[in-house]
C-alpha cells in the first residue's frame, strides 16, 4: 500500500496488513483503540440494546500482583484467537479469550538488574501487535516500559525477539543528549505500529529538569531508531524562537504520554501533547511554549511536523492534552470532511481538519486572568472552540458551592473566601487557587470514542475542583506547594455542586450535544434520597454496532452499558474493584465478549483489584 499526503507518495509497508484486516472481519480488537485512528468502534452487534440486560460473567482472570494503591489501566488486544494484556506490574500475559486461561507470561523485571525511576508510578495501558502479513511469518507484541525500555516479544511464545535491539530490548535512554539517569522516563500508553515502525510517546517528570518529551519511532524488526520529533525545538527549528537558547537540554514535557493515533492511508500520525515543565510555574518559559499543549500531525515516515494547533497557551494548570486526536469523518457545510477531534482536560472538543489543522467550527481567544506571582506572565487569552459547547464546568463562584447540605454549603463558602476562585484559567497563586476543571479534567487519558455511522463522539469527563498554589524556592523562583489536592467539602465530597462526572454524546456534524448524563453515584448519598451526583472517572468508552456504549470508570466500581442514541442506562454490573480502564469487545467462535480490567485503586483511592473480567450472553 502507498501512503499519500498532499500529492506526495510515501512508500511504506501497509499499516493495516492483510492479517490485521482479516482480524477486524473476525471481530478481533487488534489495537488498544481497536482501529489505528482511535475510534474504539466495533461492528459487532450480537450483544445489543435488547439483550444486553442478560450479560453474565464468562470468565475472570486474576493477575496476582496487586498491591496497596495499585491499579490496572490496560485495554486488552485480541488477535487471531489470543488476548494480550499487561498486569499491575507490567507483566505481559497471553490468554485464551473464551476462557481466560493462560498461554504464556513474560515478566520484564524478572532478570532486570538496571533499575531506574519509573514514569507515572509504573502504570501501563497496553501493548501493540505487528505482523509481516505472511502465512507463518513474524508476529510480535511490542511493550513499552516506564523505566525506559521497549521490548519485542514473539506473539506465539512470549520470548524476546533476539533480532530486536539488544536481545529483544531497546534501551530508550540511549541516545538522549543529556543525563537523565535519575529522572523518570518511559512510555505509559501502548505503542502504535504504523507499517514497519513502532511509535512511542513518553511520560516524564513534571518539574525542571526533566527528560525530553520527544515522540520517537523505531524499526519494528531491528529496534533501530528511525526518527524523533523534538517536542521542544532545537536551534534553527520551527518554534525555537518561543524558547530560551538550549531549553531543550533540560526542560521536559510537551510529550505525547497519552498515546498516538494514525491515518494509515495518508501516512499521518497524530499526537496530543502535555504541558511543559515546570507544570505550575512558567516565568522561565515566558512565551506560548510550542509544542506543549498541542494537537499535532506528523509524517509517519519521517516525524516531520505537518501542522499543529495549540489548545492551551503557556499552561500553568497541568492541562495536558491527555490523549491523542481521534480520526473522524463528518458532514460540514454540506460536504464530507475528514477531521480529527481533540478532547481536552479543559472540557473542550476541538474539531480540526485532518489535512491542515484548521478548526472546522472556528475558535475564539477568550480573555484570561493575569498572574500575581512575581515574574509570571500568564497568557492574556486562551482558545475556546465556537462549537461544541464545553462538556465540563468552567467556573467556580460562590453560587456554585455544594448544596448537599446547608452545613456543607457554609463550610465551602468559608473555604472559598480564603482562595482565588472564579472562572477557568485562574492562575496558581501564593494565596492558593481553586482550579476548575481540575488537574484530572475535563477529559482524561481515556479520551473519546467515535461512531462512524452517525458522526457522534462520546466522552466521559470530570467536574472535580482542585487546589493550586506556589511558594518561593531556594533558587529565587516558585514551585508547586499544594500537591494534587482535591477541593472538598467537610465530608470529603467535591466542593462544587453536582454533577461531578458526566458522559456526553456530541454530534460532530452540527457541533451540538445529543445528550449528556451523570456518570456514577455515591451509594450513601443515593440512600439519603440525593439524586445520583456522578463521580470522578478514569477509563473510557467503546461503541458497538449493537447500539451500545460500554464504560466503567466511575468510583462506584460499576461497569455500564448505555443506549448510544439516548444515553439510557440498559445494564450495569458491580465489579469487585473499580474498572478504571477502557474495555474492549471481540468475538470468538460466534460469541461476542466484552472485557474490562478491574484494578481499582489508583487516583480514585478505592480498594485495589487484580482482575480482568469478560462478559457474554448466556
Amino acid at each position: 500500500m502507498t501512503f499519500r499526503f498532499r500529492g506526495s507518495v510515501i512508500l511504506m509497508a501497509s499499516a493495516l496488513l492483510p492479517g490485521a484486516a482479516l482480524a477486524a472481519e473476525r471481530g478481533d480488537w487488534p489495537n488498544v483503540f481497536n482501529d489505528k485512528g482511535g475510534t474504539r468502534y466495533s461492528t459487532l452487534d450480537q450483544i445489543n440494546r435488547k439483550n444486553v440486560k442478560d450479560l453474565r460473567v464468562a470468565w475472570t482472570y486474576h493477575t496476582r500482583d496487586a498491591s496497596p494503591g495499585s491499579t490496572i489501566e490496560c485495554t486488552p488486544i485480541v488477535i487471531d484467537g489470543v488476548m494480550y494484556i499487561t498486569t499491575v506490574t507490567t507483566k505481559v500475559v497471553a490468554l485464551k479469550p473464551d476462557t481466560g486461561s493462560e498461554i504464556w507470561t513474560y515478566d520484564p523485571y524478572a532478570d532486570h538488574t538496571r533499575h531506574y525511576l519509573k514514569a507515572s508510578g509504573g502504570v501501563n495501558r497496553g501493548v501493540a501487535f505487528w505482523s509481516d502479513g505472511k502465512e507463518g511469518g513474524s508476529r510480535r507484541i511490542l511493550l513499552g516500559l516506564t523505566d525506559g525500555r521497549l521490548a519485542s516479544l514473539d506473539a506465539a511464545s512470549g520470548k524476546l525477539d533476539p533480532h530486536f535491539g539488544a536481545a529483544g530490548i531497546v534501551d530508550l535512554r540511549q541516545g538522549i543528549e543529556y543525563d537523565i539517569k535519575d529522572l523518570p522516563y518511559g512510555p505509559t500508553s501502548a505503542p502504535l505500529v504504523v507499517g514497519d515502525l513502532v511509535l512511542l510517546g513518553f511520560s516524564n517528570g513534571e518539574v525542571t529538569p526533566a527528560a525530553p518529551g520527544d515522540t520517537r519511532a523505531f524499526d519494528v524488526r531491528t529496534g533501530k531508531e528511525a526518527w524523533r520529533f523534538h517536542a521542544i525545538p532545537r536551534e534553527n527549528e520551527f518554534g525555537a524562537d518561543k524558547w530560551s537558547a538550549g531549553a531543550w537540554r533540560y526542560r521536559g514535557g510537551a510529550n505525547a504520554w497519552g498515546g498516538l493515533t494514525a491515518d494509515p492511508d495518508r501516512g499521518i500520525v497524530f499526537i496530543g501533547t502535555g504541558s511543559a515543565t515546570s507544570d505550575f510555574y512558567g516565568a522561565d518559559r515566558p512565551s506560548e511554549d510550542l509544542f506543549a499543549n498541542c494537537a499535532i500531525a506528523l509524517d509517519a515516515r519521517t516525524g516531520r511536523r505537518l501542522w499543529h494547533f495549540q489548545t492551551v497557551h503557556h499552561d500553568l494548570w497541568d492541562h495536558d492534552n491527555p490523549c491523542p486526536p481521534v480520526c473522524v469523518t463528518v458532514m460540514h457545510e454540506g460536504k464530507r470532511v475528514e477531521a480529527v477531534a481533540q478532547v481536552t482536560k479543559t472540557g473542550f472538543c476541538f474539531l480540526l481538519d485532518r489535512m491542515t489543522g484548521r478548526p472546522l467550527f472556528g475558535v475564539k481567544e477568550v480573555p484570561a486572568t493575569a498572574s500575581d506571582v512575581p515574574g509570571e506572565k500568564a497568557s492574556p487569552t486562551q482558545p475556546e472552540p465556537l462549537k461544541p459547547p464545553p462538556f465540563s464546568r468552567l467556573r467556580f463562584t460562590d453560587d456554585d458551592a455544594t448544596d448537599l447540605s446547608p452545613e456543607s454549603h457554609a463550610y465551602v463558602l468559608k473555604e472559598l473566601a480564603r482562595f482565588r476562585h472564579g472562572r477557568a484559567y485562574e492562575p496558581p497563586s501564593e494565596q492558593g487557587t481553586v482550579e476548575i476543571p481540575g488537574f484530572h479534567g475535563g477529559a482524561t487519558w481515556a479520551g473519546a470514542s467515535f461512531d462512524p455511522a452517525t458522526g457522534f463522539l462520546y466522552v466521559n469527563s470530570n467536574n472535580v475542583p482542585m487546589m493550586s498554589g506556589v511558594k518561593k524556592n531556594a533558587t529565587g523562583g516558585y514551585e508547586f506547594s499544594t500537591g494534587y489536592a482535591r477541593f472538598t467539602d467537610d465530608h470529603g465530597y467535591p466542593a462544587v455542586k453536582p454533577p461531578w462526572g458526566n458522559l456526553t454524546c456530541i454530534d460532530l456534524n452540527t457541533g451540538e450535544f445529543v445528550w449528556q448524563i451523570v456518570l456514577g453515584e455515591y451509594p450513601e448519598l443515593s440512600a439519603r434520597g440525593i439524586a445520583p451526583t456522578g463521580t470522578e472517572n478514569f477509563g473510557g468508552t467503546i461503541i458497538t454496532a449493537g447500539g451500545l456504549v460500554f464504560i466503567g470508570g466511575s468510583k462506584d466500581e460499576k461497569f455500564h452499558a448505555f443506549d448510544k442514541a439516548s444515553g439510557k442506562l440498559l445494564w450495569e454490573y458491580k465489579l469487585n474493584a473499580g474498572g478504571y480502564a477502557t474495555p474492549c469487545t471481540y468475538a470468538l467462535n460466534g460469541k461476542q465478549y466484552v472485557c474490562i480490567a478491574a484494578g481499582g485503586g489508583g487516583k480514585q483511592r478505592t480498594r485495589e483489584g487484580d482482575e480482568f473480567v469478560a462478559f457474554a450472553l448466556p
